[in-house]
């Protein structure tokens, strides 16, 4: 059977496909991205801010747990693909015992994605070989370990910036579970768990009507003994 729309209808269609809406999570990200490079261009002008730019988009989701777990994983896989490609990069270099070189970039390679599995950081993989394979193939050994450290710590301030401005304006989803600026610390708590269950289960925890309603009572709570003098 024949479509009956019209070709005004069928125009409007295609045009509505070629202009996507976009969410408050872009904007959201977008911002992030433009703090991050404000801090590295007036604060940390010395420094490279792509691992921090990357960091400060893994690290900003649709809800605080989401950006953690992404974030986090990145941080986790940068951090451990960091120290493994330390000593990689000197045996792939200078391949001791007459071992080929490219034995010893798998080997290093193994290394990195063991760990992770052994932490339950099965997402981190990607992220750890990402440097991984920056450092060893377009770093010179003169700087290779200074650039590397620098790296992880530039992946971990971008993640934590995302982190505080979700903490500084929380989405929806968030004030509903009672995650605002003054519950920072019992957010990353939570958070920490739920990136555990997700390492496991494949997804975050999601709560369900009754639990959503508790969250609201025990943040309203919180808001009158904290206004209560």
């Amino acid at each position: 059977m024949k479509d009956a729309s019209t070709p005004g209808e069928s125009s409007q269609k295609k045009f509505n496909f070629l202009r996507p809406k976009f969410g408050n999570r872009i904007v959201r990200t977008v911002i992030a991205c433009l703090v991050t490079a404000i801090i590295y261009r007036y604060f940390l002008s010395d420094r490279n801010p792509c691992f921090a730019l990357i960091g400060a988009v893994y690290g900003m989701g649709s809800q605080f747990q989401e950006g953690f777990h992404n974030g986090f994983n990145r941080f986790v896989g940068t951090f451990i693909g960091g120290l493994v490609v330390i000593p990689s990069y000197w045996l792939y270099y200078y391949a001791p015992f007459g071992v080929p070189q490219e034995l010893y970039m798998c080997l290093g390679l193994f290394f990195v994605m063991y760990i992770n599995f052994i932490l339950g950081a099965n997402n981190a993989i990607q992220p750890g070989t990402v440097i991984y394979f920056v450092v060893m193939f377009t770093q010179p050994e003169a700087g290779y370990v200074s650039y590397t450290i620098a790296r992880i710590i530039d992946t971990g301030i971008g993640v934590f910036i995302s982190l505080g401005l979700t903490m500084m304006r929380p989405t929806m989803l968030d004030r509903e579970k009672g995650v605002e600026l003054l519950t920072f610390f019992e957010a990353i708590k939570e958070s920490f768990k739920a990136w555990r269950y997700a390492n496991k289960s494949g997804s975050l925890p999601q709560l369900d009507a009754e639990e959503r309603a508790a969250k609201r009572e025990e943040r309203k709570a919180k808001y009158i003994q904290r206004h209560t003098y």
